[in-house]
Protein backbone atom coordinates (compact mmCIF):
# COMPACT_ATOMS: atom_id res chain seq x y z
CA UNK A 1 0.00 0.00 0.00
CA UNK A 2 0.92 3.55 -0.80
CA UNK A 3 1.35 5.63 2.33
CA UNK A 4 -1.23 8.64 2.02
CA UNK A 5 -1.15 10.50 5.17
CA UNK A 6 -3.78 11.12 7.63
CA UNK A 7 -3.91 14.19 10.35
CA UNK A 8 -4.09 12.91 13.46
CA UNK A 9 -7.49 13.94 14.75
CA UNK A 10 -9.41 12.41 11.51
CA UNK A 11 -7.38 9.25 12.31
CA UNK A 12 -9.12 9.08 15.79
CA UNK A 13 -12.16 10.07 14.25
CA UNK A 14 -12.50 7.66 12.01
CA UNK A 15 -10.97 4.47 14.68
CA UNK A 16 -13.55 5.77 17.25
CA UNK A 17 -16.46 5.62 13.94
CA UNK A 18 -15.35 2.55 12.87
CA UNK A 19 -15.52 1.17 16.27
CA UNK A 20 -18.52 2.56 17.27
CA UNK A 21 -20.65 2.05 13.80
CA UNK A 22 -19.77 -2.08 14.12
CA UNK A 23 -20.41 -2.16 17.69
CA UNK A 24 -23.60 -0.57 17.24
CA UNK A 25 -24.11 -2.73 14.10
CA UNK A 26 -23.60 -5.80 16.26
CA UNK A 27 -25.09 -5.37 19.00
CA UNK A 28 -28.26 -5.53 17.13
CA UNK A 29 -27.33 -8.44 15.61
CA UNK A 30 -26.64 -9.84 18.93
CA UNK A 31 -29.71 -9.05 20.81
CA UNK A 32 -31.61 -10.93 18.02
CA UNK A 33 -29.34 -14.22 18.54
CA UNK A 34 -29.87 -13.68 22.29
CA UNK A 35 -33.36 -12.94 21.81
CA UNK A 36 -33.77 -16.37 19.90
CA UNK A 37 -32.04 -18.25 21.89
CA UNK A 38 -34.47 -16.99 25.02
CA UNK A 39 -37.67 -16.09 24.01
CA UNK A 40 -38.69 -16.49 19.91
CA UNK A 41 -39.07 -19.72 20.37
CA UNK A 42 -42.50 -19.01 21.94
CA UNK A 43 -43.25 -15.58 20.63
CA UNK A 44 -42.95 -16.17 17.25
CA UNK A 45 -43.37 -20.16 16.58
CA UNK A 46 -45.46 -20.87 19.51
CA UNK A 47 -47.51 -23.67 18.01
CA UNK A 48 -43.88 -25.47 18.04
CA UNK A 49 -42.41 -27.87 20.49
CA UNK A 50 -40.03 -25.63 22.21
CA UNK A 51 -37.24 -28.20 20.82
CA UNK A 52 -38.72 -27.23 17.61
CA UNK A 53 -39.61 -23.53 18.22
CA UNK A 54 -35.95 -23.12 19.67
CA UNK A 55 -34.59 -24.77 15.91
CA UNK A 56 -36.84 -22.30 14.04
CA UNK A 57 -35.56 -19.38 15.64
CA UNK A 58 -32.38 -19.98 15.06
CA UNK A 59 -33.42 -20.77 11.25
CA UNK A 60 -34.27 -17.12 11.01
CA UNK A 61 -31.23 -16.60 12.53
CA UNK A 62 -29.24 -18.29 9.71
CA UNK A 63 -31.71 -17.29 6.74
CA UNK A 64 -30.16 -13.76 7.75
CA UNK A 65 -26.95 -15.10 6.28
CA UNK A 66 -27.80 -16.33 3.28
CA UNK A 67 -28.59 -11.88 2.28
CA UNK A 68 -24.73 -11.42 3.84
CA UNK A 69 -23.74 -12.45 0.20
CA UNK A 70 -25.97 -10.45 -1.53
CA UNK A 71 -25.37 -6.91 1.05
CA UNK A 72 -21.69 -7.98 0.46
CA UNK A 73 -22.16 -7.62 -3.55
CA UNK A 74 -24.53 -4.47 -3.48
CA UNK A 75 -22.72 -2.53 -1.03
CA UNK A 76 -19.52 -3.35 -2.12
CA UNK A 77 -20.06 -2.35 -5.53
CA UNK A 78 -21.47 0.91 -4.59
CA UNK A 79 -18.56 1.30 -1.79
CA UNK A 80 -16.14 0.93 -5.12
CA UNK A 81 -18.19 3.23 -7.34
CA UNK A 82 -18.97 5.79 -5.12
CA UNK A 83 -17.27 5.60 -1.71
CA UNK A 84 -16.79 4.00 1.44
CA UNK A 85 -18.48 6.65 3.66
CA UNK A 86 -21.27 6.56 1.96
CA UNK A 87 -22.02 2.91 2.33
CA UNK A 88 -21.14 3.15 6.02
CA UNK A 89 -23.93 5.77 6.54
CA UNK A 90 -26.33 3.82 4.38
CA UNK A 91 -25.95 -0.12 5.98
CA UNK A 92 -26.21 1.71 9.50
CA UNK A 93 -29.45 3.16 8.76
CA UNK A 94 -30.69 -0.50 7.06
CA UNK A 95 -29.80 -2.18 10.19
CA UNK A 96 -31.37 0.36 12.73
CA UNK A 97 -34.74 0.08 10.38
CA UNK A 98 -34.64 -3.78 11.09
CA UNK A 99 -33.83 -3.98 14.39
CA UNK A 100 -36.56 -1.36 15.36
CA UNK A 101 -39.34 -2.85 13.42
CA UNK A 102 -38.47 -6.49 15.30
CA UNK A 103 -39.20 -4.54 18.99
CA UNK A 104 -42.60 -3.61 17.39
CA UNK A 105 -43.35 -6.81 15.95
CA UNK A 106 -46.74 -8.38 16.73
CA UNK A 107 -45.80 -11.78 17.82
CA UNK A 108 -47.95 -14.99 16.85
CA UNK A 109 -50.84 -14.83 19.02
CA UNK A 110 -51.82 -11.42 17.83
CA UNK A 111 -51.01 -11.59 14.03
CA UNK A 112 -51.20 -15.72 13.60
CA UNK A 113 -48.46 -16.40 10.72
CA UNK A 114 -47.93 -13.32 9.44
CA UNK A 115 -45.51 -13.20 12.59
CA UNK A 116 -42.86 -15.33 11.65
CA UNK A 117 -42.77 -14.17 8.16
CA UNK A 118 -42.20 -10.90 9.14
CA UNK A 119 -39.62 -11.44 11.47
CA UNK A 120 -38.02 -13.57 8.41
CA UNK A 121 -37.87 -10.44 6.35
CA UNK A 122 -36.70 -8.14 8.92
CA UNK A 123 -33.93 -10.47 9.60
CA UNK A 124 -33.17 -10.91 5.63
CA UNK A 125 -32.45 -6.72 6.05
CA UNK A 126 -30.49 -7.04 9.12
CA UNK A 127 -28.27 -10.02 6.70
CA UNK A 128 -28.03 -7.10 3.71
CA UNK A 129 -26.91 -4.34 6.16
CA UNK A 130 -24.21 -7.13 7.64
CA UNK A 131 -23.30 -7.40 4.44
CA UNK A 132 -21.65 -4.30 3.36
CA UNK A 133 -21.35 -2.67 7.11
CA UNK A 134 -17.85 -4.89 7.78
CA UNK A 135 -16.10 -3.93 4.74
CA UNK A 136 -16.55 -0.40 4.54
CA UNK A 137 -15.54 -0.33 8.65
CA UNK A 138 -12.94 -1.99 7.92
CA UNK A 139 -11.29 -0.36 5.04
CA UNK A 140 -11.99 3.25 6.27
CA UNK A 141 -9.51 2.52 8.92
CA UNK A 142 -6.95 0.34 7.26
CA UNK A 143 -7.26 2.85 4.52
CA UNK A 144 -6.13 5.71 6.96
CA UNK A 145 -3.92 3.97 8.70
CA UNK A 146 -0.04 4.78 8.64
CA UNK A 147 2.46 2.22 7.37
CA UNK A 148 3.35 -0.85 9.69
CA UNK A 149 0.08 0.26 11.98
CA UNK A 150 -2.81 -1.08 9.48
CA UNK A 151 -3.48 -4.62 11.76
CA UNK A 152 -3.72 -1.99 14.90
CA UNK A 153 -6.38 0.26 12.93
CA UNK A 154 -8.50 -1.92 11.35
CA UNK A 155 -8.50 -3.74 14.69
CA UNK A 156 -11.04 -0.95 15.51
CA UNK A 157 -13.85 -2.39 13.14
CA UNK A 158 -13.15 -5.97 14.66
CA UNK A 159 -13.90 -5.38 18.66
CA UNK A 160 -17.03 -3.69 17.31
CA UNK A 161 -18.03 -7.76 17.44
CA UNK A 162 -17.12 -8.51 21.28
CA UNK A 163 -18.22 -4.95 21.92
CA UNK A 164 -21.53 -5.21 20.60
CA UNK A 165 -21.94 -8.32 21.95
CA UNK A 166 -20.89 -7.30 25.43
CA UNK A 167 -23.27 -4.45 25.69
CA UNK A 168 -25.72 -6.88 23.83
CA UNK A 169 -25.88 -9.11 27.22
CA UNK A 170 -25.50 -6.54 29.91
CA UNK A 171 -28.56 -4.67 28.49
CA UNK A 172 -30.11 -8.30 28.70
CA UNK A 173 -28.11 -9.14 32.19
CA UNK A 174 -29.80 -5.78 33.72
CA UNK A 175 -33.64 -6.33 32.34
CA UNK A 176 -33.25 -10.16 33.88
CA UNK A 177 -32.58 -8.18 37.08
CA UNK A 178 -35.04 -5.42 36.90
CA UNK A 179 -37.95 -7.53 35.59
CA UNK A 180 -39.92 -11.28 36.37
CA UNK A 181 -39.54 -13.77 33.84
CA UNK A 182 -43.23 -13.07 33.06
CA UNK A 183 -42.46 -9.50 32.26
CA UNK A 184 -39.52 -10.21 30.27
CA UNK A 185 -41.11 -12.73 27.63
CA UNK A 186 -44.37 -10.31 27.69
CA UNK A 187 -42.70 -7.48 26.51
CA UNK A 188 -39.56 -6.96 28.02
CA UNK A 189 -37.77 -8.41 25.09
CA UNK A 190 -38.65 -5.69 23.23
CA UNK A 191 -36.41 -2.87 25.07
CA UNK A 192 -33.51 -4.17 23.81
CA UNK A 193 -34.77 -3.47 20.12
CA UNK A 194 -36.51 -0.04 20.82
CA UNK A 195 -33.02 1.11 22.25
CA UNK A 196 -31.19 0.51 19.27
CA UNK A 197 -32.19 3.51 17.82
CA UNK A 198 -30.80 5.82 20.62
CA UNK A 199 -27.11 3.94 19.43
CA UNK A 200 -27.84 4.27 15.79
CA UNK A 201 -28.59 8.09 16.08
CA UNK A 202 -25.08 8.42 17.60
CA UNK A 203 -23.71 6.60 15.67
CA UNK A 204 -25.00 8.24 12.47
CA UNK A 205 -23.66 11.78 13.76
CA UNK A 206 -19.88 10.11 14.28
CA UNK A 207 -19.75 8.61 11.04
CA UNK A 208 -21.40 11.75 9.11
CA UNK A 209 -18.24 13.72 10.55
CA UNK A 210 -14.99 11.56 8.88
CA UNK A 211 -13.80 11.97 5.49
CA UNK A 212 -13.53 9.69 2.56
CA UNK A 213 -11.22 6.95 2.55
CA UNK A 214 -8.12 8.66 1.18
CA UNK A 215 -7.40 5.35 -0.95
CA UNK A 216 -10.66 6.13 -2.25
CA UNK A 217 -9.99 9.54 -3.07
CA UNK A 218 -7.25 8.97 -5.49
CA UNK A 219 -8.91 6.21 -7.48
CA UNK A 220 -11.64 8.77 -7.57
CA UNK A 221 -9.47 11.79 -8.74
CA UNK A 222 -7.47 9.66 -10.98
CA UNK A 223 -10.19 7.93 -12.56
CA UNK A 224 -8.98 4.46 -12.31
CA UNK A 225 -12.92 3.28 -10.32
CA UNK A 226 -13.35 -0.32 -11.25
CA UNK A 227 -16.85 0.33 -13.55
CA UNK A 228 -17.59 -4.25 -12.52
CA UNK A 229 -15.44 -4.70 -9.02
CA UNK A 230 -17.38 -7.44 -8.11
CA UNK A 231 -16.76 -9.39 -11.40
CA UNK A 232 -13.48 -7.71 -11.82
CA UNK A 233 -12.34 -9.51 -8.67
CA UNK A 234 -14.21 -12.54 -9.28
CA UNK A 235 -11.68 -12.85 -12.51
CA UNK A 236 -8.62 -11.37 -10.93
CA UNK A 237 -8.17 -12.98 -7.67
CA UNK A 238 -10.18 -15.90 -7.29
CA UNK A 239 -7.68 -17.70 -5.56
CA UNK A 240 -7.30 -15.08 -2.51
CA UNK A 241 -11.18 -15.07 -2.61
CA UNK A 242 -11.48 -18.17 -1.71
CA UNK A 243 -9.02 -18.43 1.12
CA UNK A 244 -10.25 -15.10 2.37
CA UNK A 245 -13.57 -17.13 2.50
CA UNK A 246 -12.26 -20.44 4.15
CA UNK A 247 -10.32 -18.56 6.47
CA UNK A 248 -13.67 -16.46 8.32
CA UNK A 249 -15.66 -20.23 8.25
CA UNK A 250 -13.84 -21.22 11.73
CA UNK A 251 -13.96 -18.09 13.42
CA UNK A 252 -17.41 -17.43 12.45
CA UNK A 253 -19.02 -20.91 13.00
CA UNK A 254 -17.25 -21.09 16.48
CA UNK A 255 -18.08 -18.09 17.70
CA UNK A 256 -21.62 -18.69 17.03
CA UNK A 257 -21.36 -21.47 18.90
CA UNK A 258 -19.96 -19.34 21.38
CA UNK A 259 -22.70 -16.37 21.35
CA UNK A 260 -25.65 -17.82 19.73
CA UNK A 261 -25.60 -21.54 20.75
CA UNK A 262 -23.62 -21.55 24.24
CA UNK A 263 -26.08 -19.31 25.92
CA UNK A 264 -29.37 -21.82 25.18
CA UNK A 265 -27.56 -24.85 25.63
CA UNK A 266 -26.30 -23.87 29.23
CA UNK A 267 -29.73 -22.77 30.31
CA UNK A 268 -31.89 -25.43 28.48
CA UNK A 269 -29.77 -28.22 28.69
CA UNK A 270 -27.53 -27.94 31.22
CA UNK A 271 -30.18 -26.21 33.55
CA UNK A 272 -27.21 -23.80 34.68
CA UNK A 273 -29.11 -20.05 35.49
CA UNK A 274 -29.46 -17.44 33.19
CA UNK A 275 -27.69 -15.01 34.97
CA UNK A 276 -24.65 -17.07 35.52
CA UNK A 277 -24.64 -18.11 31.44
CA UNK A 278 -25.11 -14.02 30.42
CA UNK A 279 -21.84 -13.77 32.73
CA UNK A 280 -19.66 -16.41 31.36
CA UNK A 281 -20.74 -15.02 28.02
CA UNK A 282 -19.98 -11.44 29.26
CA UNK A 283 -16.17 -12.72 30.18
CA UNK A 284 -15.42 -14.72 27.42
CA UNK A 285 -16.56 -11.42 25.34
CA UNK A 286 -13.80 -9.51 26.91
CA UNK A 287 -11.38 -11.82 26.98
CA UNK A 288 -12.59 -11.83 22.97
CA UNK A 289 -12.23 -7.72 22.83
CA UNK A 290 -8.83 -7.79 24.71
CA UNK A 291 -7.53 -10.69 22.33
CA UNK A 292 -7.93 -8.96 19.17
CA UNK A 293 -6.50 -5.75 19.94
CA UNK A 294 -3.19 -7.76 21.13
CA UNK A 295 -3.38 -9.83 17.80
CA UNK A 296 -3.83 -6.92 15.42
CA UNK A 297 -0.74 -5.05 16.94
CA UNK A 298 1.21 -8.16 16.91
CA UNK A 299 0.26 -8.85 13.17
CA UNK A 300 1.88 -5.63 12.19
CA UNK A 301 5.64 -6.94 13.86
CA UNK A 302 5.08 -10.95 12.70
CA UNK A 303 2.34 -10.81 9.62
CA UNK A 304 -0.63 -11.60 9.23
CA UNK A 305 -0.27 -15.60 8.64
CA UNK A 306 1.71 -16.21 11.85
CA UNK A 307 -1.31 -14.86 14.15
CA UNK A 308 -3.65 -16.38 11.97
CA UNK A 309 -2.10 -20.04 12.16
CA UNK A 310 -1.42 -19.70 16.02
CA UNK A 311 -5.60 -19.11 16.24
CA UNK A 312 -6.42 -21.46 13.94
CA UNK A 313 -4.94 -24.29 15.31
CA UNK A 314 -5.74 -23.23 18.94
CA UNK A 315 -9.48 -23.49 17.74
CA UNK A 316 -9.10 -26.77 16.62
CA UNK A 317 -7.36 -28.29 19.28
CA UNK A 318 -9.34 -26.86 22.07
CA UNK A 319 -13.06 -27.64 20.83
CA UNK A 320 -13.26 -30.71 22.43
CA UNK A 321 -11.97 -29.38 25.89
CA UNK A 322 -14.41 -26.79 25.60
CA UNK A 323 -17.61 -28.63 26.14
CA UNK A 324 -15.72 -31.08 28.48
CA UNK A 325 -15.77 -28.02 30.54
CA UNK A 326 -18.62 -26.58 30.16
CA UNK A 327 -20.73 -29.72 30.67
CA UNK A 328 -19.01 -30.10 34.42
CA UNK A 329 -21.43 -26.77 35.00
CA UNK A 330 -18.83 -25.49 37.21
CA UNK A 331 -18.74 -21.74 36.51
CA UNK A 332 -15.00 -21.39 36.79
CA UNK A 333 -14.61 -24.37 34.25
CA UNK A 334 -17.07 -22.65 32.39
CA UNK A 335 -15.08 -19.54 32.47
CA UNK A 336 -11.92 -21.22 31.51
CA UNK A 337 -13.59 -22.87 28.80
CA UNK A 338 -14.33 -19.23 26.98
CA UNK A 339 -11.38 -17.72 27.50
CA UNK A 340 -9.36 -19.96 26.25
CA UNK A 341 -11.77 -20.25 23.19
CA UNK A 342 -11.98 -16.35 22.84
CA UNK A 343 -8.21 -16.41 22.55
CA UNK A 344 -8.70 -18.42 19.07
CA UNK A 345 -11.26 -16.34 18.33
CA UNK A 346 -8.98 -13.19 18.49
CA UNK A 347 -6.37 -14.75 16.86
CA UNK A 348 -7.93 -15.12 13.81
CA UNK A 349 -10.13 -12.06 14.25
CA UNK A 350 -7.60 -9.31 15.19
CA UNK A 351 -5.53 -9.16 12.17
CA UNK A 352 -8.27 -9.96 9.76
CA UNK A 353 -9.48 -6.24 8.56
CA UNK A 354 -6.20 -5.40 7.46
CA UNK A 355 -5.61 -8.90 5.68
CA UNK A 356 -8.43 -8.45 3.25
CA UNK A 357 -7.39 -5.22 2.52
CA UNK A 358 -3.81 -6.52 1.45
CA UNK A 359 -5.69 -9.54 -0.73
CA UNK A 360 -7.38 -7.31 -2.77
CA UNK A 361 -6.48 -4.11 -5.35
CA UNK A 362 -7.97 -0.82 -4.17
CA UNK A 363 -10.08 -0.24 -7.10
CA UNK A 364 -12.37 -3.80 -5.92
CA UNK A 365 -10.94 -4.12 -2.33
CA UNK A 366 -14.73 -3.26 -0.83
CA UNK A 367 -16.25 -5.54 -2.88
CA UNK A 368 -13.71 -8.50 -2.39
CA UNK A 369 -13.14 -7.96 1.50
CA UNK A 370 -16.79 -7.45 1.46
CA UNK A 371 -17.89 -10.79 -0.63
CA UNK A 372 -15.59 -12.72 0.98
CA UNK A 373 -16.47 -11.93 4.97
CA UNK A 374 -20.34 -12.55 3.89
CA UNK A 375 -19.62 -15.54 1.86
CA UNK A 376 -17.53 -17.08 4.85
CA UNK A 377 -20.34 -16.00 7.36
CA UNK A 378 -22.69 -17.96 5.68
CA UNK A 379 -20.22 -21.18 5.21
CA UNK A 380 -19.70 -20.94 8.74
CA UNK A 381 -21.92 -19.05 11.45
CA UNK A 382 -25.23 -18.88 9.02
CA UNK A 383 -26.34 -22.17 10.11
CA UNK A 384 -24.39 -22.63 13.40
CA UNK A 385 -26.80 -22.30 16.37
CA UNK A 386 -28.81 -24.70 14.30
CA UNK A 387 -26.63 -27.39 13.64
CA UNK A 388 -25.28 -27.42 17.00
CA UNK A 389 -29.03 -27.41 18.79
CA UNK A 390 -29.96 -30.52 15.90
CA UNK A 391 -26.44 -32.38 16.52
CA UNK A 392 -27.17 -31.86 20.40
CA UNK A 393 -31.02 -32.64 20.21
CA UNK A 394 -29.90 -35.91 17.82
CA UNK A 395 -27.01 -37.55 19.72
CA UNK A 396 -27.43 -36.09 23.15
CA UNK A 397 -24.40 -35.53 23.51
CA UNK A 398 -22.30 -32.61 23.53
CA UNK A 399 -19.46 -34.22 21.87
CA UNK A 400 -21.10 -33.95 18.56
CA UNK A 401 -20.81 -30.49 18.40
CA UNK A 402 -17.29 -30.61 19.73
CA UNK A 403 -16.62 -32.67 16.32
CA UNK A 404 -18.40 -29.92 14.02
CA UNK A 405 -16.32 -27.45 15.58
CA UNK A 406 -13.38 -29.30 14.79
CA UNK A 407 -14.20 -29.69 11.15
CA UNK A 408 -14.77 -26.08 10.66
CA UNK A 409 -11.45 -25.24 12.24
CA UNK A 410 -9.48 -27.65 10.14
CA UNK A 411 -11.28 -25.84 6.76
CA UNK A 412 -10.19 -22.57 7.97
CA UNK A 413 -6.35 -24.18 8.95
CA UNK A 414 -6.58 -25.13 5.49
CA UNK A 415 -6.90 -22.17 4.02
CA UNK A 416 -5.07 -20.56 6.54
CA UNK A 417 -1.59 -22.20 5.38
CA UNK A 418 -2.70 -21.41 1.92
CA UNK A 419 -2.14 -17.29 2.95
CA UNK A 420 0.52 -15.42 1.41
CA UNK A 421 3.58 -14.56 3.88
CA UNK A 422 3.43 -10.93 2.74
CA UNK A 423 0.90 -8.41 1.87
CA UNK A 424 -0.48 -9.07 -2.07
CA UNK A 425 -0.78 -5.43 -2.86
CA UNK A 426 0.93 -2.22 -2.61
CA UNK A 427 -1.28 0.67 -2.44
Amino acid sequence: MVELRTEPGQLRRVAVASAIGTTIEWYDYFIYSTAAALVFGRQFFSPLSPASGTLAAFATLGVGFLARPVGGIVWGHFGDRIGRKAMLVASLVLMGVATVGVGLLPTYDKIGVAAPILLLLLRLLQGLSAGGEWGGAALMAVEHAPEGRRGRYGSFAQIGVPAGLILAQLVFFVLDGLLTKAQFESWGWRLPFLFSIVLVAAGLVIRLRIEESPVFAALRDDRSRSAKPMLDVLRERPKELLIASGSFVANTAIGYVFLAYLLSYGTSVLKVSRTTMLVVVIVGSVTWLVSIVGSAIWSDRVGRRPVYLLGSVLLVVWSIPFFLLVDTRAAWLLIVAVVVLNLGLGLTYGPQAALYAELFEPRYRYSGASFSYAVGAVLGGGFAPLIATALQDATKTSLSVSLYMVAVGLISLVAVLALPRRPATTA
